[in-house]
């Protein structure tokens, strides 16, 4: 019993698969908040052509 219990503690696979999780759902938030960025520079670039081109 005390090996299965010394096993347990010892066993780090869960802890791993939660760390590339929490990495992963960095990188999301990193990418979403760089498209939103992006998105509004763009409409306010394809705004400002929009305007020339009237």
């Amino acid at each position: 019993m005390t090996n299965l219990i010394s096993s347990f503690l010892k066993d780090e696979t869960a802890a791993t698969a939660i760390e590339y999780g929490l990495i992963a759902a960095g990188i999301s938030v990193a990418i979403i908040v760089v498209v939103q960025g992006l998105g509004t520079k763009l409409n306010s670039t394809f705004g400002s052509v929009k305007n020339a081109l009237n």
